[in-house]
């Protein structure tokens, strides 16, 4: 037999020790990952080995002399996994998924906020790929010459190490993997590259929905849908027929700004007036996952769930959909969205097309300098004002759609443009959110101002609703401080409600607390406008006397009028207390929707719909 190496001189078991702890540490100091028993800690610190072990065994099957590349090349893409999680999950608190990959068109869109979430330090990320390097340079490390049985014990140690990870997740959480939505415990008790193998099978199967589905996957969603329908209100249904129709999405606004002050000045003066004399809804929630604004603009036009992995405007743009705009169009509206970014972006200039609108007047649009842009694009206020001399152009009545950008992370603004101190946690962000919120209210006030000038006000509804979360969980401790209060999982749902203000000139002055979501947009617009909703729609109407007052989160939190359902614990949803997890079991019936709208997308069932498209 010939002679081996030194165990301690072989590149791929020095490499794949490297590997391991490496990943625990990432675990520890960059993933928000709780444990709360020795067993957990366990899982924690062996799943990654299995995945690594298997992984640097098929190594052995190339010829010795690439022996040393191949492992380095393995340790390599395995950083760079680990890390691109670690940039997605401080922005996003989440996990990258396969439809994420195919987002790389935004890539280049969000560069500043990845330029945010990386820090001097992120080096540590890389050192053992460049020690190994070294090594093997200066000849501390040689490949090794193995024998068949060496490389099935190899094997053996790596199936071994990857049974007792599952016998030991399965006994911490039964089924878990039935629970693809909960991605941050898959990747706790499966290890973040076991998760995303796990991923791949998933997407796989996704992708064969289609292919199978037929036209009686159809009739049960139908089925759930008039069961759960509510009626109009009959005070309001047509109120607004034949009016033109303008919507406001702000970007990564959530609720608790509305109201608020810093050193004695509102955060949003103009919509706290305009409030006022509107309908605000009070109890209003954001539902987006890993889409976010695009999510947000799914919801609002198809009253669908986004899906629990990527974006339907990536992922489905070619689906079959009954959109509101579709519908609009057929009463005679022009249909419009102006967003002054990059058409590409999110592949929104596929999917508009797909929903049904007439215009996208995007990025080319505009005229944009150095000095009127931020972030991602036009800033709020050149953007409401070149975009006023583009609606005035536009047919009568109208549907638009209008997407702010100032107020996104990482919340950089210039002096010239702030109109309020920031608020002082010692969080960058969190410090610099109240700025560029109070930017877009200004931007708002000055574009309803101009529709006032223009004489498009009166003809015109005006809603405005926040799209997305703008502050995530790694901020808990700074939002506690501006909250006065610990952000505890009940108070982390209450962070996802967003404004809802509704404004129909010469009504409301009304706040309205029920419990609702962006999934009611919908049927809440068309209703106002005379139009009954048909065919498949999961929200219901917010100003109906029987809205269903219920939220249900992608993450399979939901909210009801009593209770609050989230992290596998019931919440009395008045005084926050913890209540036995039973009192839920009526609000969870409805988790059964994300199901019932998965099947829609992902099997393309509106394609069997007597709404579907004719002959398209």
């Amino acid at each position: 037999m010939k002679e081996r190496e030194s165990f301690v001189k072989n590149t791929i078991i020095i490499t794949a020790i490297l590997l391991w702890i490496k990943t625990y540490l990432v675990y520890k100091l960059s993933f928000n990952l709780p444990v709360s028993n020795w067993k957990q800690e366990l899982i924690l610190v062996i799943n990654p080995l299995s995945s690594v072990l298997f992984t640097l065994a098929f190594i052995y099957f190339f010829p010795k002399r690439f022996h040393n590349r191949m492992t380095w090349i393995v340790a390599l893409l395995f950083s760079i996994l680990l890390y691109s999680n670690t940039l997605y999950y401080r922005f996003f608190n989440d996990f990258i998924t396969v439809p994420v990959l195919f987002q790389t068109n935004n890539v280049g869109d969000i560069g500043h906020s990845l330029i945010a979430q990386t820090y001097w330090y992120d080096i540590f990320f890389f050192l053992d790929i460049l020690l190994i390097g070294y090594l093997v340079k200066r000849g501390f490390l040689k490949a090794a010459t193995y024998t068949k049985r060496d490389l099935t014990k190899f094997l053996i140690v790596a199936t071994s190490v990857l049974v007792i990870n599952l016998g030991l997740a399965e006994s911490e959480r039964p089924q878990l993997l039935t629970r693809t939505f909960d991605r941050e415990l898959l990747v706790k008790n499966l290890g973040t590259y076991n998760f995303h193998l796990y991923d791949l099978l998933l997407q796989s199967k996704t992708t064969a929905q289609k292919a199978l589905a037929d036209n009686v996957d159809i009739v049960e969603v139908n089925e759930y849908v008039k069961e759960n329908d509510v009626p109009v209100n009959e005070e309001l249904f047509g109120i607004a027929k034949g009016k033109n129709v303008i919507l406001i999405s702000m970007e990564s606004t959530q609720q608790f700004v509305v109201g608020e002050k810093v050193d004695g000045k509102e955060i949003t003066p103009y919509l706290n007036d305009l409030i006022e004399e509107s309908y605000y809804f009070d109890n209003f929630y954001h539902q987006t996952g890993q889409g976010k604004t695009s999510d947000s603009e799914f919801l609002l036009d198809n009253s669908l769930y986004p899906l629990p992995r990527g974006a339907v405007f990536q992922t489905h743009a070619l689906n079959e959909f009954y959109a509101t705009p579709e519908i609009l169009k057929g009463e005679g509206y022009h249909n419009v969205v102006f967003h002054g970014n990059n058409k590409s972006f999110w592949n929104r200039d596929i999917m508009y097309n797909t929903l049904g609108y007439d215009d996208f007047i995007s990025e080319a649009y505009y005229t944009i300098t150095e000095d009127n842009q931020i972030n991602y694009g036009l800033k709020d206020r050149p953007f409401f004002k070149q975009s006023m001399d583009h609606l005035n152009k536009m047919p009568q009545p109208f549907y638009a759609r209008f997407i702010t950008l100032t107020n996104h992370h990482p919340y950089k603004y210039t002096l010239d443009d702030q109109m309020i101190n920031t608020f002082e946690t010692g969080d960058p962000i969190v410090d610099r959110y109240p700025v560029t919120v109070r930017y877009t209210d200004e931007a708002i006030k000055e574009f309803i101002e101009g529709l006032k000038a223009e004489g498009l006000y009166e003809d015109s509804i005006i809603i405005i609703y926040g799209d997305h979360y703008g502050i995530s969980e790694r901020h808990n401790d700074a939002m506690a401080e501006v909250l006065g209060k610990e952000i505890t999982p009940f108070e982390n749902v209450q962070l996802q409600r967003v404004p809802l203000v509704i404004h129909i000139p010469g009504q409301g002055g009304k706040t309205i607390s029920k419990v609702g979501g962006q999934i009611d947009l919908k049927p809440t617009i068309l209703h106002l406008l005379g139009i009954k909703t048909e065919g498949i729609h999961f929200g219901t109407d917010l100003f109906s006397k029987e809205h269903k007052n219920v939220v249900v989160f992608r993450d399979r939190s939901v909210v009801t009028d009593k209770y609050v359902y989230t992290s596998d614990t019931c919440y009395d949803r008045k005084t926050g207390n913890e209540i036995p997890v039973e009192s839920c079991e009526e609000a969870r019936k409805y988790q059964m929707e994300l199901d019932l709208s998965d099947s829609v997308i992902y099997g393309d069932l509106l394609r069997f719909s007597p709404y579907a498209k004719e002959n398209e």
